[in-house]
This record gives C-alpha cells, sequence and structure tokens, in this order.
C-alpha cells in the first residue's frame, strides 16, 4: 500500500476508488493507522470507532453505496447531529446525549458515500472554553476553536475533509492555526437542520480541508449541486483589506498579508488597497451583541435548569446577552443590514478582498483558543470566506490570510482559492 494517499485530496482518492485503482478499504486502513498514530497526542476526537468505518468502506468496494464521496472518511464537529455517535455539543450537560438522526448535512454527505469517522472536539456550544485538542503542528498550542478538533484532524491527516461551523470566527481561525484550507460559506447557503444554534443570524456551517479542490467537492455535495456561476479564470481584482480591527494584528500576520499580496500579483491578480471605513469601523461591536443577545435566548433551557454545568465563559456570554437591550440588538442589526447594503458597492471595484484570518500564530497554551477578530467583520456581511494556508510565522506556526467574496458568489471564491493554490503553490501535507 502507498502510505503517500494520505496526501492525495479526497477529490483524488473518490476518482481512485471510482476507477478501481485503490480499494476503499485500503484508504480507510490507511487512515485508521494515522488516527492511531496521531491521536494520542492531538486528541481532536471525542469518539471515534474502526468497526463501522470499515465496514462502509467494505460496503464501497462491494458496489453496494456510490456517489461523489464514495469511500471517503470525514469528521462531524460535535455540536452536529449524528444518528450513530453520541453529540455532546462540548458540553457536560449533553455528555450521553444520542441524536435519534443525522443532520441534515451529515444525511447528505452519507447519501453521496461520504463514511463518518466520528465526532470531532468542540468548545462548549460552539464558544470559548476548550476541549482538550492540540495544534498537531505544536501539540504545546492551541488549535483554536470552535472547530478545533475537525481543524486538528485535517491538519494532522486523520481526516482529508471535516465539517465545521462558524458564528465569530470558529472555522476560519482554527483553519488559520492549523494550516488547512477553511470554506465558510454565504450565510444560509448550507443548511443547519440538526447543528445546535447558538446564533441564528450568524451561525453557519462550513467545511476544512487540505486541498481547495475538495471545498468545492464538499460544496457540491452539500447543494446536491454541480456549482456553477462565475469564473474566476480571468484576471482576479483583489482588494487587501486589513480592516478597522488591524490594532490587533502581530508582525506575524502583517507580514504574512504583504506577502500574500505580493504573491498574489505576482500570480497576475490586480492588487490594490482597500479602506473600509464609515459604518464599518462599528460593525465588529455590533457583531459582539447580535451573538450575545441571540446566544443568551438560544440557551435559555441550559441557563434555566443546568446553570451550574455551564463554564463560566459561557455564563458570561449569555449575562451579556441579557444585559443588552432590544434597541441595542435591533440597531446593530440595522448598522449589519446598512453595510451589506454598502459592501455590495465595493465588489463593483472588486472580484474579492484578501484580509487577516487571526491576529498570528496560534497562541501557546490549550486553556484558550484564540482571538476571533478578524473574522467578526464578515459575519454580520453573510460573506463567503476562505482561508488560505499561505505563510507562517517566527514560530514556524502556519498564519493564514482569507479571501473573501461578494454575497452568493460562492462558486466564484471556490475557483478563486484553487487558482491560488495552483498559482502560489500551496502544498498543504498531513502534518
Amino acid at each position: 500500500m502507498n502510505h503517500d494517499v494520505l496526501d492525495w485530496s479526497a477529490t483524488q482518492v473518490a476518482a481512485a476508488i471510482r476507477q478501481n485503482r485503490l480499494s476503499a478499504q485500503e484508504y480507510m486502513q490507511e487512515t485508521i493507522a494515522r488516527i492511531q498514530h496521531k491521536e494520542p497526542s492531538v486528541r481532536a476526537w471525542r469518539c471515534w470507532s474502526e468497526p463501522p468505518a470499515m465496514e462502509e468502506a467494505r460496503r464501497v468496494d462491494a458496489g453496494a453505496r456510490d456517489g461523489l464521496l464514495a469511500g471517503i472518511p470525514f469528521g462531524v464537529k460535535d455540536i452536529i447531529d449524528t444518528s450513530d455517535y453520541p453529540t455532546a455539543y462540548g458540553s457536560p450537560i449533553y455528555e450521553h446525549h444520542q441524536p435519534a438522526m443525522d443532520a441534515a448535512c451529515v444525511a447528505l454527505l452519507r447519501e453521496a458515500g461520504g463514511i463518518v469517522l466520528g465526532k470531532t472536539v468542540t468548545t462548549e456550544f460552539a464558544y470559548f472554553q476548550p476541549g482538550p485538542t492540540s495544534n498537531p503542528h505544536n501539540t504545546a498550542h492551541t488549535p483554536g476553536g470552535s472547530s478545533s478538533g475537525s481543524a486538528a484532524a485535517v491538519a494532522a491527516g486523520m481526516a482529508p475533509i471535516s465539517l465545521g461551523s462558524q458564528t465569530a470566527g470558529s472555522l476560519i481561525r482554527p483553519a488559520s492555526y492549523c494550516g488547512v484550507w477553511g470554506y465558510k460559506p454565504t450565510y444560509g447557503l448550507f443548511g443547519l437542520a440538526g447543528v445546535h444554534p447558538m446564533a441564528q443570524s450568524l451561525d453557519t456551517l462550513g467545511v476544512l480541508a487540505r486541498h481547495a479542490e475538495d471545498l468545492a467537492l464538499m460544496a457540491r455535495t452539500l447543494l446536491r449541486s454541480e456549482g456553477g456561476g462565475e469564473s474566476a479564470h480571468r484576471t482576479p481584482s483583489i482588494a487587501v483589506c486589513r480592516g478597522p480591527d488591524w490594532a490587533h494584528a502581530g508582525e506575524d500576520t502583517a507580514s504574512v498579508l504583504d506577502e500574500a499580496a505580493r504573491a498574489l500579483s505576482r500570480a497576475g491578480a490586480k492588487v490594490s488597497m482597500l479602506d473600509l471605513s464609515g459604518p464599518f469601523t462599528k460593525l465588529t461591536q455590533a457583531q459582539r451583541i447580535i451573538q450575545a443577545f441571540e446566544a443568551a435566548r438560544t440557551l435559555t433551557v441550559e441557563r434555566l435548569a443546568r446553570a451550574g454545568r455551564l463554564s463560566p465563559s459561557i455564563s458570561q456570554l449569555i449575562a451579556q446577552g441579557l444585559e443588552h437591550t432590544g434597541q441595542e440588538y435591533l440597531d446593530a442589526q440595522r448598522l449589519a443590514a446598512q453595510c451589506r447594503l454598502a459592501v455590495g458597492e465595493l465588489f463593483r471595484a472588486h472580484d474579492a478582498i484578501l484580509a487577516p484570518s487571526a491576529p498570528g500564530e496560534a497562541p501557546r497554551g490549550l486553556e484558550a483558543t484564540g482571538d476571533p477578530v478578524f473574522s467578526r467583520l464578515w459575519m454580520p456581511l453573510h460573506l463567503p470566506c476562505v482561508n488560505v494556508p499561505f505563510g507562517q510565522g517566527a514560530l514556524g506556526l502556519p498564519v493564514g490570510v482569507q479571501l473573501i467574496a461578494n454575497h452568493l458568489c460562492d462558486g466564484f471564491l471556490l475557483d478563486l482559492a484553487a487558482w491560488a493554490e495552483r498559482s502560489l503553490d500551496i502544498r498543504v501535507k498531513p502534518v
């Protein structure tokens, strides 16, 4: 068996299985061996099991299952319901909770022949209280959150693709810290049935992968569509946006953003600068208000019945949300709506925006998951974003940048990500 198959994209693996150049069982055996090797130090999985995964792989090889993802194992963030694994939402309150049915996204991936490997660690209710997962690049550092296990599992080669989610920076940040591709689609594009909510006007399902083409593969599967839309084959116009939160950027982020802009320009992109001012300067704070206000109401049952089992961080979020008045919430939503109208004008002059993904490298320690500040701004705008695993910081840990496209221009953004991967020669191998 060629161990290099773990370097292949899920797209390549699925094609090889369809063409009988690789068996699903052989690929699953390599994946499981990788989990057994890396999981003791990375701890990306809340639960996983070899026998059902191997049985599903046997069914693929026997011709009982087909589809775009036939034979491809994937991880599922533990805020997403699965019928065959417990779903605890990162909380001791739901430690033994077993959903009766899969979330819609899991069902769609299974329908396409994908194989659930298990549940990946998440922070409590996808907020800040971390689990045990460490960063595969250096286990003394955080992988980020709240899609911590999904990002770490993909980076470590324990799964080629994983499901994650984002309300503030829960997908782009861990993708940056772990050095993988992360795709947060246009708000509402992927269904959230069976995904535990936090803030209903922000929550977005997303995908993590080591190869840009696998983001598009997952989008086609989750939408049951061949995609389409505007192509990125023409010369893209990219605006570099440091943003109103630039004061939070460390030297590593500043350096990598500049390097990425120069590299894109050398690759043929038209690169310019973009200054977000006016109402955009207040949008990060508006996102905080919206998230806290909605989370406090989403978690009402837990607050009333199980307050003693909530962490201090989630309890503080709920308290903040209850302190915000209805008027503050409506004002924040109106500002977000105003900015959504204004951002459309920006994309008349630019195809995409290049911005920071995180303040820098993954912080040392597992007691916190890092700062989501560079994703907060984009969440109320409902725009699609992709973390590009472009650079490294002073410690040799990954530092990403994100590409952002206009509302519902996801096909263009995914094409642009694939073009960037090829043009910038980005190669993400299992750590």
